[in-house]
C-alpha cells in the first residue's frame, strides 16, 4: 500500500514538526493487512531520519506501537490508522516526539495526576468520524501518564475479535479488560468517570452576569455575544458543541459550502476561549431555582449562581419507547449510520423513520447492508421527495409504511423486529440484525421539572426575546419551542438570548 500523493504532502510537512526521535515497534505477518501496515511504517521512515522501525511481538498482529528510544509509551495501532484516525497517527508521533500537546494546562495537569494502572482498548471504524476524539484523547493520556496504555483497534482488521464481544457500535471503550464505554467521548468526558468531580472547584466562584447552561450552537452563540458586552460570562456544559460533534456532514451553514460536526464544534470552543469566557466543561445541570440570584445545581453539588441564566440545553436523539431498544442499545440498536453502519457490512437492517434522516441514513446503509428495511409510523414518508426517488432506485431497499414498531428482539445481541400492521392489525416480524432508529429529537430538558414554562412535548416556551416565564431567565435552540431544528438557527436563537439577558439587566440591576 502506498500513501496517496495528498496525504504524504500532509505527512512530509507534520513531520517536520517532530522535535525527538519516534521507534516503530511492528508487529507483523504475511497477511494483506500486514503487508498493507509494512509499507506504511517503512514509507513514514523514509520521509523521517527521526523514525526508526523495529519488528517485534505484540499482543495483536498487524499493529504497531508508537515510542521514544528506550521508553514504551504505551501508544498502539492495531490496523492502519488512516481515514478518519489519520489524525491520530500524526499527532501520536508529533507528542511522542516530545511536541507539546494542544490541552489546558488544567486537563494535562489532571491526567498526571492519575494514580494507577489503565490499560484502554478503543474499538474503531475507519470511517467514524466521532472514534478519532476518544483515540486521540486516549493516546494523549497515555504519553503524559506512565500508568496508561491505550491500544486502537481497527474493527475491520480484527472482525473476530469485535464479533466475539459482540461489539456493534464505535467507538467502543474497554478498560483493563471490562467494558467502560461507548459513543462519542471528549477527554473531559473519559477524566468525569476515570476521576470524580469534587464541588469545591466551584466554591470560590463569583456570580456571573450571565450563565450559559449548554454548549452547542446556541450556547456558544450566546456565550459569545454576551462577553462581547464585557460582562462577566460563563457556560456550563455536558460536552462542547453538543449535538453537533455527532453530525458528520454540514452543507447548510451559510456561507460554509462544508464542514463537519466535530470540526464546527471546535470551532466554536476556539471562539468562546478568546472572550475570557469561563467554561466548565463535563458538568450536568441537575437542579434551577430563582432566588435574589438564579442558582443552578450541579450533579456535582456545585451551585452557580448568576443575574441572568441561558439554557441551551438542546435535544437528543429520540427513543422508540418499546421493549429491547435498551436492552440492545449497541448491541444492534444504534443511532449513528455514519459510525456505526460499517459494523453491518453484509448484514440485514432496519431503519425507523421515513423523515429526512431515516431516509438518509438508509441510503447510506445500503451501500453497506445486505439489505435495508425502512418502518414508517405514517401513512406516507416523511422525507423530501428527492431522497424517496433515490432511495426507491436501490435494489436491496424495502418501505414498509403504517408500521408501528412492536419489539426489538433478540438474545444477546440483536435478531429481529416486530412491528404492527396498523391496517390490519396483524403482528409482523422481520429478521435482522440491526436497528438504526431515526426518529427525531426530544429536548434535553427534564431537569428543569416546573422551574420554567414547557410545552406538553419538553420544550421551553419562550418569547420573541428568547424570555422564559421566569424574569432573567432566557432559553434558546433546540430546548425551545422555536421552530426548525437547524445550527443556523440555533446560533441566531443564542444571539437573541444573550441581547435579551443584557437589555433585562440594563433595566433590573
Amino acid at each position: 500500500m502506498k500513501l496517496d500523493a495528498d496525504i504524504k504532502n500532509q505527512l512530509a510537512q507534520y513531520l517536520q514538526l517532530m522535535e525527538g526521535d519516534v521507534l516503530l515497534k511492528v508487529s507483523a505477518g504475511t497477511d494483506s493487512v500486514s503487508n498493507d501496515l509494512m509499507d506504511l511504517v517503512n514509507e513514514l521512515s523514509s520521509m523521517s531520519s527521526r523514525i526508526t522501525v523495529e519488528q517485534t511481538e505484540l499482543s495483536r498482529t498487524p499493529s504497531f506501537s508508537v515510542n521514544r528510544p528506550g521508553e514504551d509509551t504505551g501508544v498502539t495501532f492495531a490496523g492502519i490508522p488512516l481515514g478518519h484516525e489519520f489524525t491520530s497517527l500524526v499527532l501520536a508521533l508529533l507528542q511522542v516526539s516530545g511536541r507539546a500537546p494542544k490541552a489546558e494546562q488544567s486537563v494535562i495537569d489532571r491526567i498526571k495526576s492519575i494514580q494507577g494502572d489503565f490499560h484502554f482498548e478503543s474499538y474503531v471504524s475507519l470511517s467514524c468520524h466521532n472514534c478519532p476524539d476518544v483515540v486521540q484523547a486516549l493516546n494523549l493520556m497515555s504519553v503524559l501518564n506512565p500508568g496508561i496504555t491505550h491500544t486502537m483497534i481497527d474493527g475491520a482488521a480484527f472482525k473476530s475479535e469485535v464479533e466475539s464481544k459482540d461489539i456493534l457500535a464505535v467507538p467502543t471503550v474497554y478498560l483493563n479488560g471490562e467494558s467502560f464505554g461507548s459513543g462519542r467521548m471528549t477527554i473531559d468526558d473519559i477524566l468525569a468517570k476515570l476521576v470524580t468531580s469534587d464541588a469545591s472547584e466551584f466554591e470560590n466562584k463569583e456570580p456571573y452576569d450571565v450563565l450559559v447552561v449548554g454548549g452547542g450552537p446556541a450556547g456558544a452563540s450566546a456565550a459569545i455575544y454576551a462577553a462581547r458586552k464585557g460582562i462577566r460570562t460563563g457556560i456550563v456544559a455536558d460536552r462542547f458543541g453538543g449535538q453537533v460533534n455527532d453530525t458528520m456532514g454540514i452543507e447548510n451553514f451559510i456561507s460554509v459550502k462544508y464542514t463537519e460536526g466535530p470540526k464546527l464544534a471546535a470551532s466554536l470552543e476556539e471562539h468562546a476561549k478568546e472572550y475570557g469566557i469561563d467554561i466548565m466543561k463535563a458538568q450536568r445541570a441537575k437542579r434551577l431555582e430563582k432566588k435574589d440570584l438564579i442558582e443552578v445545581e450541579l450533579e456535582n453539588g456545585a451551585v452557580l449562581k448568576s443575574k441572568t441564566v441561558i439554557i441551551s440545553t438542546g435535544a437528543r436523539w429520540r427513543n422508540l419507547g418499546v421493549p429491547g431498544e435498551a436492552e440492545f442499545k449497541n448491541k444492534g440498536v444504534a443511532y449513528c449510520p455514519h459510525c456505526d453502519g460499517p459494523l453491518f457490512a453484509g448484514k440485514r437492517v432496519a431503519v425507523v423513520g421515513g423523515g429526512n434522516s431515516g431516509i438518509e441514513a438508509a441510503i447510506d446503509l445500503a451501500g453497506i447492508a445486505d439489505h435495508v428495511t425502512v418502518l414508517e409510523f405514517m401513512p406516507e414518508l416523511k422525507a423530501d421527495q428527492v431522497l424517496q426517488d433515490r432511495l426507491n432506485s436501490l435494489p436491496n431497499t424495502t418501505v414498509l409504511k403504517n408500521a408501528q414498531v412492536k419489539e426489538v428482539t433478540g438474545t444477546s445481541k440483536v435478531d429481529g423486529i416486530s412491528y404492527i400492521e396498523r391496517e390490519s392489525g396483524e403482528t409482523k416480524h422481520i429478521e435482522l440484525e440491526g436497528v438504526f432508529v431515526q426518529i427525531g429529537l426530544v429536548p434535553n430538558t427534564d431537569w428543569l421539572g416546573d422551574a420554567v414554562e414547557r410545552t406538553r412535548m419538553g420544550e421551553i416556551v419562550v418569547d420573541n426575546h428568547s424570555a422564559t416565564n421566569i424574569p432573567g431567565v432566557f432559553a434558546a435552540g433546540d430546548c425551545t419551542n422555536t421552530p426548525y431544528k437547524q445550527i443556523i438557527i440555533s446560533m441566531g436563537s443564542g444571539a437573541t438570548a444573550a441581547l435579551g439577558a443584557f437589555d433585562y439587566m440594563i433595566r433590573n440591576q
